[in-house]
Order: C-alpha cells, then structure tokens, then sequence
C-alpha cells in the first residue's frame, strides 16, 4: 500500500509537474528554479515538493545556490532530487524482479552471455519491426524516451579532440537487475538497443558506463560524423 499512496501522490497535476522536472534535470533543484519551471507560487511549489518528499518519490537537502562560501554568501537553501528507492504497483502482487534475478544468475553461471545478447539483439530488432535504422540522435531520444530511457543529449569529447554530441540515459529500465549482475545484464542492453536503433545507420550505441546512469550511450557513428 505504501507504493500505491506514494505513485497517488503525482495525481495532483502541479505535483506531477513539478516531479517531472526535477527528474529530468538530473541534479538538485532549488524551490525557486522548479516553481518557475512549473508556472506556480513558490510557497505553493514548496508546499508540493515537500510532499513528494514525505511520499519517498524526492530527496531533499540544503547548500547554498549561490556557489559561494563564507559570510556574505547567504543562507543554504532547500534543493531536491529523485529519490533512489524504486517505485512499483502490481494488481494482483507479482514479483517480477526476483524471477529475472534468477534467471541471470542462471545464465551467468552457465555462462550464456553470447546466447543472451544474441537473443537482446533480435528483441530490439523484433520491437523496430520493418522500421529502418534509426536516422539521428533526435529520433533515438524519442525511441528511448518510449522505453523509459529518459535519454538527454549531453557534448563530449570525440576521438580527434573536437566536441561530439552523445546521447545519454539516466534511466536504466534493468537497473536492479543490472546491480547485482553488471556484465550480464550491461550487455544484454547494449544488444537490446543494437537491435533496436539498428547498426547499419548513422547512430549507434556503445558502452560507456557512468554511475547513476546507462551504462550505454548512444551517438553519430564515425563514418557519418562530417
């Protein structure tokens, strides 16, 4: 009941709002900055935010926006972030999670890795259907975004020093299952979206692991980056 009262919380739509976005900043959000984003009072973005901390659905904590220290520097102020626990609702209770923890501890101790990804490959393959390759950064940010990717493009770094634009992901859709099997399950996603966005067009994943987020991030491939 605890996760039905918490995903109930979101049915007021300026609360949905407001969780929305700080979600998809990826940082912490200052009461001021989210109140502007959703077009409301700050007292009553305050009055929200704090509520969907007291769901479990955000995390709160103090610094000062301002970036400086010392005397002067103002007094810290409250900001917020998704909350690391996970929330789930099934009617009838299923337990979904612990059928696919065995499953990969199954297969990494017979040692299916090849099989699995082979397998992830024609999934992602089967879910494009007769769609052709993905054709471009902004339309695999759609397709993960349909899948719960959350995907934001972010600039890097390329392989000749000039600044290339990657698409990351702060949603892992296996993250639970992926804690505890990592090179298992790390791979069966990259295949999955292998199959999924295509290898034959201009875009591909690739790993590239960073904590907190995908393990796999998604980019121009080299033959289509001039």
């Amino acid at each position: 009941m605890e996760d039905i009262d918490a995903i109930a919380a979101l049915q007021d739509p300026v609360r949905r709002r407001l969780y929305e976005y700080v979600v998809a900043q990826g940082r912490e959000v200052g009461r001021n900055e989210a109140a502007e984003a959703a077009g409301v009072a700050r007292t009553l973005a305050a009055h929200h935010l704090d509520r969907l901390t007291e769901a479990g659905l955000l995390e709160s904590g103090s610094r000062r926006l301002t970036g400086r220290s010392g005397p002067g520097a103002g007094r810290p102020a409250k900001v917020y972030t998704r909350a690391r626990t996970e929330r789930a609702v099934s009617l009838p209770a299923r337990d979904y999670r612990t059928a696919a923890e065995l499953l990969a501890e199954a297969a990494e101790q017979a040692g299916l890795d090849a099989g699995l990804c082979a397998a992830a490959h024609r999934r992602g393959e089967a879910l494009r259907g007769s769609a052709a390759p993905c054709g471009g950064l902004e339309e695999a940010m759609e397709i993960l975004a349909a899948r719960g990717y959350e995907p934001h493009l972010e600039d890097a770094e390329g392989a000749t020093g000039a600044a290339a634009r990657v698409v990351r992901m702060r949603n892992c859709p296996f993250h639970a299952v992926a804690e505890r099997f990592p090179p298992l399950v790390c791979g069966m996603n990259l295949a999955l979206l292998e199959g999924l966005l295509g290898t034959d067009g201009p875009v591909r994943a690739r790993m590239d692991a960073r904590p907190g987020e995908c393990c796999v991030v998604v980019q121009v491939s080299k033959n289509n980056s001039d």
